[in-house]
């Protein structure tokens, strides 16, 4: 028996294919939107545990100094006769034209087992990788970009290895960074950890056990979060199309379902044959959602990878990697969301009498208790926002705020729309207008999911796009105000960039030489870059400042006090008139706060100090890098004299529109995943519209023939069809904008600032809003149009027998 009422439900679909093809459709789509942000995620979680593996890195323990920065040779030599079986490490970032390198020296003699796969062993595969040239290795796509490179040892492939990442001998790497004798840090077996320094280097040196996660994992975790959230959002949406495909054919069903129950089916037989049914379909639309998120992912990987480079310098791989858990957590997602969607209608199914009467359920309007029932969770759930917005701290109480703000609008939604129709029908006039607007407010109820589906997506692309473009014109005048200076000129050590600074100094046209020195520590286990400047009108005409002391640039250029960034300032409280510890190699120095100034996009804090201070705490600070101020026009000559003069390649003198371009490019990519799962939550929000229509337009024929009988014309109420879903979706438009504007403030003010550490301007754009408009009216003019199409081409037999049906 259970098979012949299978056999009876499954006939349906090959009656009704647009039915069957609307209901996969929706099950693909929200599992492939899924399903490709989490394999993103999954691909660059592997790429960061490949990273945080390279030498060992998260397996072993290891000796860094103590307020941050290199360490000289000298201290591993000093603990390697201690007895200490530590290893040096040498990290830093290469440049070799288009090309940008995490360059890896390792020793291999002293690396402990732990370290460096692929290395090979033998004394002769020793032998090369030691002695000149050396050898590097590198996974098999980066050999490939790395072909013609000059003054990069010989390469080899190492497919463990992340990608743009090059271990070479530490000698090789001192003499590729221009870092001779100087090391990162030194590595040693986690067992060591606990042992105590020396005591003569415990004062500079600190040991660290290994870590679970690596720094860019830490770092991105936030960025993942969002992404996550976005790819619920989007699945949710597309279950709305599922539930509308469901509903549709429940009500398609219903004499089927009864002709069932009157044969002596028993509920629970029905129950079972419409679960397997409903979970067939689950695994179909899901193994072609599955197979559409391999694709999104693959198409955004790319764009991924421009993201977390540009925001993290986190390396991802070309191409996707994917285990069988991708997979099975995908279809079982999809069965979820099947079961979600449908269950409503399985559990009427079931409870459908046997010798029920054969009026459909035309989804009419919602009851008053249940519209009492949506305000009343509605209004929970706004408490629950502004709850977690007041006493939350973290960041998953910034993602509670935006649950609970979209959920409250959406269940706010119909009542909402229901006084906007009431307020809207007011001015209409005579019996079509009145009929019109009465329908529209009967309507809400079938409609009511898609429309907060088109809501939801709304305010998304509202709120997200007011962030990214406030992001960006905010960005572009922060990097006008930053980069001042013409050229930028990176030398290879200390006597190069001295020599640079004098010949600098003797041309007639520059009008300033800026040298930036810098160093690395740690305030509060948080990393901290501390920049040494010149005082000069550059920084104090130019420099963007949040809060400050009225002579901040004063006492900062005498070195009693230093500017500190945003994320600084919110991580730890420090304001204006504040005490601030930075740990040096010769002993922490507590210094008050003059100022803070915006660091947008920077995951570490920083500090501004003048050059002389940072020398005499940091005598062994970077110093490779100097501004140039010249007239605009004399800047390509002198950058041409500049390469002639000190053979410098093309990484080292950058004059500002070149970098100002690269920094833009980085933002365009940073966001470019974002705004393609924007889109795309609005196309799954207009196809859930399409079916909700489509379900309405079946039943409603009870309700337009009278108008018909009484000599209204098909192509008229074919066109009142039309206008009505053009009016819910415009209302809906009007609803949605102080929901996006509200979401891009928590977004601003409340998310980024919890995971970032800074705070954006949220900027008013009109003309944006009537993007959306107008997206929104083509997107319910699309889905209206085929429901409208035929109503129109509708024979007139048809809407005869809607007078001969029981009613």
């Amino acid at each position: 028996m259970l098979s012949a009422v299978l056999a009876a439900l499954l006939g349906h679909w090959r009656r009704h294919p647009f039915a069957l093809l609307t209901l996969l459709a929706g099950l693909a789509a929200a599992t492939a939107l899924w399903s490709g942000v989490q394999a993103l995620n999954a691909e660059a979680r592997a790429s960061y545990d490949r990273a945080a593996a390279v030498a060992g890195g998260s397996r072993l323990a290891a000796v860094e100094a103590r307020g941050g920065g290199r360490l000289p040779l000298d201290d591993w030599l000093a603990l390697r006769r201690a007895g200490w079986k530590v290893s040096p490490l040498l990290e830093g970032d290469l440049r070799r034209g288009a090309a940008s390198l995490r360059v890896v020296g390792i020793e291999p003699v002293t690396l402990p087992s732990e370290g460096i796969a692929g290395l090979g062993a033998g004394i002769d595969r020793l032998r090369a990788f030691v002695l000149p040239p050396g050898l590097g290795l590198a996974s098999s796509e980066t050999v490939a970009r790395l072909q013609g490179v000059p003054d990069l040892p010989p390469l080899e492939p190492n497919d463990s290895l992340p990608p743009d990442t090059l271990v070479v001998d530490i000698g090789v790497a001192g003499r590729l960074l221009g870092l001779d004798r100087r090391i990162s840090r030194m590595l040693m077996p986690a067992e060591a950890a606990d042992r105590p320094l020396p005591p003569e280097l415990a004062a500079r040196l600190v040991v660290r056990p290994p870590g679970g996660r690596g720094e860019i994992e830490r770092l991105s975790a936030s960025f993942h979060l969002n992404l996550t959230a976005f790819g619920a959002l989007a699945f949710v949406v597309g279950l709305f199309i599922v539930h509308g495909a469901i509903g549709l054919a429940f009500e398609q069903r219903r004499p089927t379902l009864r002709t069932l129950r009157a044969c002596g089916v028993p509920a629970r037989a029905l129950a079972v044959a419409l679960a397997a049914e409903l979970a067939l379909l689950a695994l179909v639309g899901g193994a072609l959602g599955m197979a559409g998120g391999y694709l999104l992912a693959a198409a955004l990987l790319p764009d991924l990878a421009a993201s977390l480079r540009g925001l993290y310098g986190a390396r991802l791989p070309g191409s996707l990697t994917l285990g069988p858990g991708w997979w099975a957590a995908g279809l079982g997602m999809a069965l979820l969301g099947a079961l979600v969607a449908g269950g409503r209608s399985l559990l009427r199914a079931v409870r459908l009498p046997p010798l029920a009467t054969g009026q459909p359920e035309a989804w009419a309007a919602a009851s008053g208790r249940a519209r009492h029932r949506e305000l009343a969770l509605a209004g929970g759930c706004a408490l629950a926002a502004l709850a977690a917005l007041l006493v939350g701290r973290g960041l998953a109480a910034g993602f509670v705020v935006l649950a609970g703000l979209l959920l409250a609008a959406a269940l706010a939604l119909p009542a909402g729309l229901a006084q906007l129709i009431a307020l809207s029908g007011r001015a209409g006039r005579g019996p079509i207008a009145g009929w019109f607007w009465a329908d529209a407010r009967q309507a809400l109820g079938p409609l009511s999911l898609a429309l907060m589906a088109l809501l939801l997506a709304l305010a998304v692309n509202i709120g997200v796009g007011t962030m990214v473009e406030s992001f960006r014109r905010t960005f572009v005048g922060y990097l006008d105000q930053r980069l001042a200076a013409e050229l930028y000129v990176a030398g290879r050590g200390r006597a190069e960039v001295a020599a640079i600074g004098d010949w600098l100094a003797a041309r007639p046209e520059v009008t300033a030489v800026l040298p930036t020195v810098t160093a690395a520590t740690r305030v509060g286990d948080w990393p901290v870059e501390v920049v040494g400047f010149r005082d000069h009108a550059t920084y104090r005409d130019g420099w963007p400042l949040i809060a400050s002391d009225p002579d901040a640039w004063d006492r900062v250029a005498e070195g009693r006090a230093v500017l500190v960034s945003e994320q600084l300032a919110r991580r730890f409280g420090l304001w204006p008139g504040d005490p601030v510890t930075l740990p040096a190699p010769g002993g922490s120095w507590t210094v008050p706060v003059a100022a803070v100034y915006p660091d947008y996009g920077n995951t570490e804090g920083q500090v501004m100090v003048a050059v002389g201070a940072l020398a005499a705490h940091w005598p062994d600070a970077d110093a490779r890098r100097i501004g140039v101020r010249v007239a605009p026009e004399a800047a390509a000559g002198l950058a041409a004299d500049l390469r002639a003069a000190f053979a410098l390649g093309d990484g080292q003198v950058v004059d500002q529109r070149a970098l100002k371009a690269v920094s833009l490019g980085i933002f365009e990519d940073t966001f470019a995943v974002t705004v393609a799962l924007n889109g795309l939550t609005l196309a799954v929000a207009g196809v859930a519209l399409l079916t909700s229509l489509l379900t309405l337009a079946g039943a409603r024929l009870v309700q337009v023939a009278p108008l018909w009988a009484i000599g209204v014309t098909r192509r008229r109420l074919a066109a009142l069809e039309l206008a009505r879903a053009l009016g819910l979706a415009a209302l809906t438009a009007i609803l949605a904008l102080p929901l996006g504007l509200a979401l891009a403030w928590v977004l601003t003010a409340v998310v980024n600032v919890r995971a970032f550490g800074w705070r954006l301007p949220v900027l008013l754009l009109p003309g944006q809003w009537a993007t959306v408009g107008a997206l929104a009216l083509a997107t319910a003019a699309l889905a209206a149009l085929w429901p409208a199409l035929r109503l129109a081409r509708l024979p007139p037999r048809a809407l005869l027998q809607e007078f001969g049906n029981e009613r």
